[in-house]
């Protein structure tokens, strides 16, 4: 996975974005620090991931289960913690619990008990988001808006999973108003989550908000932005396309 990659200039993006996101934070009247910067670090080089990791991001976000293990298992996150924000297969659970801090893309009642199976297996309470589709767009992973309280439910009679909150990628990617009614729609479900006080959860992450949409998610409530080539660069893919 070898790459070219300039340090200074990660290291430049990175502050500038930090700037946008603080400026956002305290238009909505919000504190800056509550909301996380995820570094979206797909088809990155353990070199490149680690020379981010010096930088201040809060948390990497992992697409592929391939990556999340070379990644982690090679120290590249210099203990910071990763999110696992791809779709999720139930064969690849055992590989992704444990080592992803937030599993955020939980979209079903089978990946949920699957998730909760192995952490039970490792001795762990696994924490995750239950991503959902709030555009109902088919070309998209995530459950619809109307599942999120069936699997609110079933969480709650698990003993190995912990609800943080939710997740989205809503069908605008940029800041207009069309984005901020998406990102609003998932905090109001977030907010309805957490009225309902269910075992097992503490509603109190929301991540949405991408490279170009990213100012309109924290305008709305987001807790986590998910940012990758604002931060990186264009990716590219050797030898195969995605």
């Amino acid at each position: 996975m070898a790459e070219a990659y300039d340090a200074a200039r990660m290291a430049e993006n990175v502050a500038a974005i930090r700037e946008k996101m603080a400026a956002a934070a305290k238009s909505a009247g919000r504190t800056p620090g509550d909301v996380l910067l995820c570094a979206v670090c797909k088809t990155r080089s353990c070199e490149t991931v680690r020379e981010s990791a010096a930088l201040p991001v809060d948390l990497f976000g992992e697409n592929h289960m391939q990556e999340l293990v070379e990644h982690f298992d090679a120290g590249a996150f210099l203990q910071k913690p990763a999110h696992f924000i791809g779709h999720l297969q139930t064969n690849k659970v055992k590989k992704v619990v444990g080592r992803a801090a937030v599993i955020e893309s939980v979209d079903s009642l089978r990946l949920l008990e699957a998730v909760d199976k192995e952490a039970e297996k490792q001795g762990l309470r696994q924490e995750i988001l239950f991503e959902l589709n709030v555009g109902g767009e088919v070309t998209k992973t995530g459950a619809a808006a109307e599942e999120l309280w069936p699997l609110m439910e079933r969480a709650a009679g698990l003993e190995h999973v912990f609800v943080r909150g939710l997740m989205a990628i809503p069908p605008a990617f940029d800041n207009s108003p069309e984005s901020r009614r998406w990102f609003a729609m998932l905090r109001e479900l977030s907010e309805q989550a957490a009225g309902r006080h269910y075992e097992n959860a503490r509603m109190d992450v929301l991540s949405m908000g991408m490279t170009d949409s990213y100012l309109a998610a924290i305008a709305e409530g987001a807790t986590i932005v998910r940012v990758g080539t604002a931060i990186y660069g264009p990716r590219s893919y050797p030898n195969k396309t995605e």
